[in-house]
């Protein structure tokens, strides 16, 4: 998908009404690891914010940042159960590639194929600060990369404005989310095994607003 994106802005780049798009989102977050084997367990909520330039009408690029709360308890360690909460704060920031599966756009009588809603699918790369101290302060003492993926839909419900929700999986370079010893290379797999690695998901919704509108190519039309 990365290397279609690069791809794509060497085509002929089709008329857009407008190229860039600002926006802001909430819903819950979760972690899965260590400690917490399932999605959607021990939910916490997210937020962020984004910038978004489209190329096409089906190729955009992304840059976001969002911040993401991650807690558990009742843990065990080598068989014995510890009923003790942690949590911690994760401040992430990703880029990433998008392709959306219908021409998406506002409507008009020159194109019919262009839709006001469409669904889409992402893919990047990303930098994340986090970590706590045992009272479950954050004190942001790690930073690790990470690989965002994920699916979404967007409607475009006005001219300038529009709504999108998305499920994000972000797969970390990592196996300390937890920052807790006890909790780290629980299963003593680290060392050989890459993929041991913690993860965290996201379900947001959006509200996004469009800005830098584009001059025509065509002085007849209105699109």
């Amino acid at each position: 998908m990365l290397i279609l994106a690069c791809a794509s802005m060497f085509v002929r780049a089709e008329e857009l009404p407008y190229l860039c798009e600002l926006g802001v989102q909430a819903g819950c977050g979760y972690y899965v690891g260590d400690a917490s084997p399932h999605i959607f367990m021990n939910v916490r909520e997210a937020y962020g914010i984004h910038f978004r330039y489209k190329f096409t009408k089906r190729w955009a690029l992304q840059v976001k940042g969002t911040g993401q709360r991650i807690a558990g308890n009742d843990y065990t360690i080598r068989g014995e159960k510890l009923n003790t909460k942690w949590q911690d704060q994760l401040i992430n920031l990703d880029v990433m590639a998008e392709f959306n599966f219908f021409r998406f756009g506002s409507q008009n009588k020159y194109d019919k194929r262009i839709k006001p809603y469409t669904p889409y699918i992402f893919l990047g790369i990303g930098a994340s600060i986090y970590g706590a101290n045992a009272s479950n302060k954050p004190t942001f003492s790690d930073v690790t990369a990470y690989m965002p993926l994920g699916i979404g839909f967007k409607w475009k419900f006005s001219e300038w404005c529009g709504l999108n929700v998305a499920w994000q999986h972000n797969i970390y370079f990592a196996d300390n989310l937890e920052s807790r010893d006890e909790l780290d290379n629980k299963h003593q797999l680290n060392g050989w095994n890459w993929m041991n690695c913690d993860l965290t998901g996201q379900l947001t919704v959006g509200v996004v607003f469009e800005f830098g509108k584009a001059k025509h190519v065509c002085r007849m039309c209105n699109y």
